[in-house]
């Protein structure tokens, strides 16, 4: 009956496809990777593609498809301020696994970087070498002054660019806040071309497995899961960035209601102080 419907200020979801279809496509994008970089998987070779190709595409789908069914809800009046906690909650609970993930890979550093010496305890006089030193011996590392200070600086930058954003849509000024966010999205797709670049000229037996340094991989692995991953979360940033714009130029965020901004930004900082942390102990301190 109707006069007996619970009323609150809680939004209660319909079922969604979209957890279960983003697994999927996560675990065919994980997949098609392994298959593209070493073959051998489903009797596919190396260099097959295509798989990892379906992934990504059911992964933009279901990020199309997600984040619409919230933009929905949205306009709908769903996201009571009841709802808008707990979308916050949510948002920093997200940044908060995501800064563990960094926190463990860190720890992983660490223990190398200051405890490498006890692995020249092993009976292998080629591994006591490698170890006797930080970075292992025949390892040459990457310039800290070069690219990566670029980038640096490009991401220091796109943090002001983010906050003036963010600044101008809290005094409603519509244009300063789709320029800002124009020069943001510019600078993080500035990143992410910088790295592509410097991946690309890294020589694979100059840098990191030269084969007078046993166990050298190690030091090659830290470092392109750490900057890889953070380049990942670049991009994604710059994606959710994007799609604010889009939304920001659709007539979308008054001062009173912009949390998609203001998550996207958050996420923006995050990656930002990420990566001073990486340049600062990987490039500078320990490169």
């Amino acid at each position: 009956m109707a006069s007996g419907a619970v009323k609150h200020d809680y939004h209660i979801l319909p079922p969604s496809p979209w957890p279960f279809v983003g697994s999927a496509a996560a675990t065919v994008l994980a997949i098609g990777a392994v298959i593209w970089m070493k073959g051998g998987v489903f009797g596919l070779e190396k260099g097959t593609w295509w798989v990892f190709a379906l992934g990504l595409l059911g992964i933009i789908y279901t990020m199309i498809g997600w984040w619409g069914d919230i933009i929905k809800e949205g306009n709908a009046g769903d996201h009571t301020p009841v709802v808008s906690i707990g979308l916050r909650y949510g948002m920093i609970l997200f940044i908060a696994s995501e800064v563990m993930f960094f926190v463990a890979w860190f720890w992983m550093f660490f223990e190398m970087v200051l405890f490498h010496e006890h692995r020249t305890l092993s009976a292998y006089e080629e591994v006591k070498t490698a170890w006797a030193q930080w970075p292992p011996a025949g390892v040459e590392t990457v310039s800290a002054w070069r690219l990566p200070l670029v980038n640096t600086l490009t991401l220091l930058l796109s943090g002001t660019t983010v906050t003036w954003a963010h600044h101008a849509i809290i005094q409603n000024d519509r244009k300063g806040a789709k320029l800002a966010l124009i020069l943001t999205i510019a600078l993080g797709l500035l990143f992410s071309a910088i790295q592509f670049y410097e991946y690309a000229h890294i020589n694979h037996e100059h840098l990191f497995y030269s084969e007078a340094a046993a166990n050298s991989g190690l030091y090659g692995s830290t470092f392109f899961l750490a900057t890889g991953f953070h380049g990942a979360h670049v991009i994604i940033g710059t994606i959710f960035l994007i799609v604010c714009l889009i939304r920001l130029m659709r007539g979308a965020f008054t001062p009173e209601r912009h949390f998609g901004f203001e998550a996207a930004a958050w996420y923006w900082h995050f990656v930002d102080v990420v990566w001073l942390f990486l340049f600062a102990f990987v490039y500078v301190v320990f490169g």
